[in-house]
């Protein structure tokens, strides 16, 4: 079923954005909800014509995204987890932790415009995320997952003790 959104709704897509979902999730939640609107060829007529009288907001929005894409090219993102055997994550990381990470990098992005591949990561090493900014403005993000904890040193052998050897008197 196809549907023109009217807010913004994470992990579906952006306001004005049509997409296609199943039919009991636009009946029963979006479209109660106030969130989403039939496609029928009226709402498209009337969605081409808001998004006509919005172009000006729409130029300084697509302004802003590209502003933050530079930004964003410019921001390395480590982000230290605890991890177990291998490569293997206590927990995971979502969009939540790369949102909180990025803004320590002093770039603003919600956690609602950033899709991860999965949804959660739960390995170390190079990710990379989807930042949806705007309906024309997407961008690629890498970043890293490393190890929180120092490196282990290297394991010296401790030295051998040599058994007491029994006494002629013990023998």
């Amino acid at each position: 079923m196809e549907i023109i959104l009217k807010k913004d709704v994470e992990n579906l897509g952006l306001e004005f954005d049509t997409v296609s979902v199943k039919p009991g999730y636009a009946r029963n939640f979006l479209i109660p909800q106030g969130f989403a609107l039939l496609a029928t060829p009226k709402n498209k007529a009337a969605l081409e014509a808001t998004l006509e009288s919005r172009k000006e907001e729409e130029a300084k929005l697509v302004a802003t995204a590209n502003g933050i894409v530079d930004q964003l090219k410019k921001t390395s993102i480590t982000i230290p987890a605890k991890v177990g055997s291998g490569d293997k994550l206590f927990g995971s990381i979502n969009n939540a932790d790369l949102a909180a990470a990025l803004e320590k990098a002093g770039v603003s992005v919600d956690k609602k415009y950033i899709k991860i591949p999965g949804n959660t990561i739960k390995r170390t090493g190079k990710v990379t995320a989807n930042i949806r900014l705007h309906r024309n403005v997407e961008y690629n993000f890498e970043f890293d997952i490393v190890s929180d904890a120092p490196p282990a040193p290297a394991a010296v052998p401790a030295p051998k003790k040599e058994e007491a050897k029994p006494t002629e008197e013990e023998a």
